[in-house]
């Protein structure tokens, strides 16, 4: 017994020893050394407890004489009269033509425009398909303000598409360059659509070249990143053949380069097309016009049916443009031969058989007096919705028996779930907030990924934003806490079962296509207005993302792998906790990144429907023309941002060659 006895310690202690060996053992504990060292002298330099304030720097003063000095000098100053006034009067120009243009179309002409093209780039049924969206914008009465938003659009998307290829060309051909845009295209990624606005509004004023600016600076970020991609992955062994022939420079990028990146270059255009309309619709809170504003006053006055009436042609038109010009990048990267739809001989005939035929639909329709939407034909839906709505505040809203009621979800919720998270972080102190970031960084990734995360938790404190910056992290942990939990359920169901994937996949297609705003509107009339319902709307538009992202990675498990825990008898259970799951981690761990800035970017549109914090911030600073408070306030949601994207995507070490 006493041999036993000990012999006990030397063989613990090799096991403990290996224990601490653990990455992650000997990141917490150099951790832990840091925070013993550190932390009693920053309590003693500033005490515990919120942010403090000799850390915070002021830039209300600075801020406000700027915003001071653009109103003062906008109708006097050499740089607004000869340069920004020129630009703003060419995109009133431009975007008036091609208003003009769509209404002399009439809407015969723009109707069969629109499916001629589809039926081009994609066959009958997408055709179809246009045909029928384009006439139910109609239908429902929203024709004018379909044409605003689609006259806004193209001139938006043109120069989007310009500048971001050019950017993308830049960076594409230069590692410079390259090295030099990326954080800045990584700033605009993660910056929230409504601080866009504030900048342009105080130089260009309230109206359509505030609009179409904002919308270009929002929307040209991710053509210009996917035409980097495309060049600078352009095949190695090809650009050796095409130099070796003695072109230049110049022949390799338009016979080479280009040609190879086609597929990236389409897809940049779909993107750029989709977040285009999405910050169009956005933007209606500055005068775009057209279907955002009737969304904006329809939820102003909390009018679910206007609202509706004016959301459906916005999803319809995210949908149609989403297909159009996601057929066009599978035609192309597909097409062979002469008998292209797009650059054969068969295919040059074919767009100009449908050009004829679409200017002969217009100038049928003009001659007819046919150019407006005839009244008779419009269904006024917004009356049995609001009936609906009301129906289902008397019965739906609250007093269900058993299981209450909407609002009392929404209730329960926030007092249950959103108040307790928000307490608790904002009752943490400032150093304890940046240990356990610096843990959760540093864990999933390295010390650089962990000195990233730090740095931005702590410029928010520095901006005198630390409150609610907690309250904005504690809504966007609750959203991203449910939506991983349905996501992630959803997905499993999706992965082992064909036919549900065939069911969920128009619902999803539907849902990530629609605009941001958009979906306030079922939130408004389910909840009504607060936190909650900000979270809800935050849930539902990251949930297509997850849900795809997971079920594409459970799906491409290794079949190998599936048939030997198979053959071993394991359970379907069994299966998916010891294998598929474990197998598929970078996918669920990317499901989580896309999660988290999905849902931070609507937890700040919630600020309409108040969800306060950062959002109330941005949206108070737009709305009062105040720049301290809306910019200070995009600052911090940049940051907070780019702290949660560092703490959820993983970042290998860089190893040597060979190693």
């Amino acid at each position: 017994m006493a041999t036993a006895t000990a012999h006990a310690p030397r063989t613990a202690l090799p096991g403990f020893l290996g224990f601490l060996r653990r990455p992650a053992v000997g990141k917490l504990v150099l951790l832990a050394v840091a925070a013993a060292v550190l932390v009693p002298l920053a309590d003693s330099r500033w005490a515990s407890g919120s942010w403090p304030g000799a850390l915070t720097v002021d830039l209300t003063e600075p801020l406000g004489r700027a915003s001071t000095w653009i109103i003062d000098n906008r109708d006097s100053h050499p740089l607004f009269l000869y340069f920004f006034g020129h630009v703003s009067n060419a995109v009133v120009l431009a975007v008036r033509a091609v208003y003009l243009v769509l209404l002399a179309a009439g809407w015969a002409g723009v109707t069969a425009a629109a499916a001629l093209v589809a039926w081009r780039v994609a066959g009958v049924r997408l055709a179809l398909g246009t045909a029928a969206a384009v006439l139910t914008c109609g239908l429902l009465g929203m024709w004018v303000p379909t044409m605003q938003t689609l006259a806004l659009m193209v001139v938006a998307v043109l120069a989007s598409v310009a500048l971001g290829a050019l950017l993308g060309l830049a960076a594409g051909l230069s590692d410079r360059t390259y090295r030099a845009l990326r954080p800045v295209l990584d700033t605009m990624q993660v910056l929230p659509a409504f601080a866009y606005l504030l900048p342009v509004v105080l130089v260009f004023g309230i109206g359509v070249p505030a609009a179409v600016l904002a919308t270009v600076v929002y929307a040209a970020p991710p053509m210009a990143r996917l035409t980097a991609l495309g060049l600078r992955g352009a095949d190695a062994g090809v650009m050796e053949a095409v130099e070796s022939l003695g072109t230049t420079a110049r022949q390799r990028l338009f016979t080479a380069r280009l040609p190879l990146a086609r597929k990236e270059l389409l897809l940049g255009l779909n993107q750029t097309i989709m977040m285009a309309l999405s910050m169009a619709v956005i933007a209606s809170v500055i005068g775009a016009g057209g279907l955002g504003d009737r969304v904006y006053q329809a939820l102003a006055s909390v009018d679910v049916g206007a609202a509706l009436a004016a959301g459906i042609p916005i999803v319809l038109l995210a949908v149609v443009l989403d297909r159009v010009t996601g057929a066009a990048g599978s035609a192309e990267a597909g097409s062979e031969g002469t008998g292209s739809r797009w650059t054969g001989r068969t295919g040059r005939t074919g767009w100009v058989l449908a050009a004829v035929a679409a200017l002969a639909v217009a100038v049928a329709g003009r001659l007819a007096g046919r150019l407006d939407w005839p009244e008779t034909w419009i269904v006024n839906i917004a009356e049995p919705v609001n009936r609906a709505v009301d129906w289902m505040t008397d019965h739906l809203y609250s007093g269900v028996p058993y299981v209450g009621g909407t609002a009392d979800w929404a209730a329960h919720f926030t007092t249950g779930v959103l108040n307790p998270v928000r307490d608790g972080l904002q009752w943490l102190p400032w150093w304890a907030v940046l240990l356990i970031v610096a843990a959760l960084a540093w864990l999933i990734g390295t010390w650089r990924t962990a000195l990233t995360a730090v740095l931005a938790m702590a410029a928010i404190g520095v901006l005198g934003v630390w409150q609610p910056s907690l309250d904005t992290l504690s809504q966007v942990l609750a959203a991203v806490a449910v939506t991983l939990v349905l996501g992630f359920g959803t997905a499993v169901a999706a992965a082992r079962s064909e036919r549900c994937e065939r069911l969920l996949r128009p619902v999803l297609d539907v849902f990530q296509t629609m605009p941001q705003f958009v979906y306030l509107i079922p939130v408004v009339a389910l909840f009504g207005v607060g936190r909650a319902p900000a979270v809800a709307a935050a849930v539902v538009y990251a949930l297509p993302a997850v849900v795809r992202i997971t079920t594409q990675g459970l799906r491409n498990v290794d079949p190998a792998a599936m048939e030997s825990s198979r053959s071993m008898g394991a359970t379907g259970w069994q299966q998916l906790r010891q294998v598929q799951l474990p197998l598929a981690r970078p996918a669920l761990l990317l499901a989580v990144n896309q999660g988290v800035v999905l849902v931070l970017a609507v937890v700040i549109i919630g600020g309409l429907v108040g969800g306060g914090a950062l959002g109330y911030d941005v949206v108070f600073g737009l709305a009062q023309g105040d720049l301290a408070t809306g910019l200070v306030a995009g600052a911090a949601i940049v940051c907070l941002g780019l702290m949660l994207d560092r703490v959820t995507q993983p970042t290998r070490r860089r190893t040597k060659k060979g190693a």
